[in-house]
């Protein structure tokens, strides 16, 4: 697995870093051919806050997990717990998608260990609650941003005037407001 470990309003010390990509290290056990993975991993401290952020980008797959702690060694450890929980609850669901889309045979490897709480078994699917249908009517991201506000919501769905495809706008942790558009392939 490649590293790429990045500090934002901190200095990424070595001791730092080996501990990151110690502790990231360990989910290598997880992967068939780690060889051409690239992790990367971003260190942040915001108002004494310190925050990690680990991204796998995989074929197929995204594995991210984040977390804010008030020391740093404890946030890394805290997310790549995240991360293993992330692997052994979604291990048989992506193995399968990937043998039966014909593309890669195996993302997990098979011995990697499967979670299971109180006795059951993961179900293989998951369970939708409730659906919505609603009409996406034409606006651009500020307005969007508005309506998600008047709403309450953490996010809101639209159709982007400007281009007619569905984008996503939300509200990100730190206050902030994120935009999600379809990646033209």
């Amino acid at each position: 697995m490649q590293y790429n470990v990045r500090g934002e309003n901190v200095e990424v010390t070595p001791a730092l870093r080996d501990y990151a990509e110690k502790k990231v290290g360990r989910l290598e056990r997880y992967f068939e051919n780690t060889s051409s993975i690239i992790c990367n991993i971003t260190l942040r401290v915001l108002r004494g806050e310190q925050t990690v952020e680990v991204t796998i980008p995989m074929p197929g797959v995204i594995l991210r997990a984040e977390d804010t702690h008030s020391d740093m060694y404890a946030a890394i450890d805290i997310v790549v717990e995240k991360l293993e929980r992330q692997i052994r609850k979604h291990k048989t669901k992506i193995n399968r998608r990937h043998r039966q889309t014909g593309g890669l045979n195996q993302l997990f490897a098979d011995d990697a260990p499967v979670l299971e709480h109180a006795g059951e078994a993961e179900s293989d699917g998951l369970a939708i609650v409730r659906t919505k249908r609603f009409n996406l009517k034409p606006m651009d991201a500020e307005e969007a941003v508005l309506q998600m506000d008047m709403l309450g919501h953490n996010f809101f769905v639209f159709s982007n005037a400007e281009n007619n495809e569905v984008n996503v706008v939300y509200r990100r942790k730190d206050g902030r407001y994120g935009l999600i558009e379809p990646e033209r392939v």
